[in-house]
């Protein structure tokens, strides 16, 4: 398989990934969240974005630079669900 290929295999399924922790966090179906939505606005409050940061730390097997008691300070992007996606690609990309 052409690394092109591997590297689209391999992000959609990051992306599917992602996003089904999210839903589950939100009490959504993987269909209501849009990559555009922030955890805001899918009702994850600061203990459901910790327990999300969990989830995926065990999913990727990566440690996300990420500080709960100064979400803004950390090096880690949650501005929005694809903005969380990038973020994990560049860790798992870094991690290889």
């Amino acid at each position: 398989m052409p690394s092109r290929q591997r590297e689209r295999n391999r992000r959609v399924s990051i992306k599917d990934k992602v996003i089904a922790i999210i839903a589950d966090q939100a009490v959504l179906e993987p269909s209501d969240v849009r990559m555009d939505s922030t955890l805001e606005d899918l009702g994850i409050d600061s203990l459901g974005l910790v327990e999300s940061i969990f989830a995926i730390e065990e999913e990727f097997d990566i440690n996300v630079p990420f500080n709960a008691n100064d979400p803004q300070a950390s090096d880690f992007d949650i501005s929005s669900v694809s903005s969380i996606i990038a973020g994990i690609e560049q860790l798992k990309k870094e991690q290889s």
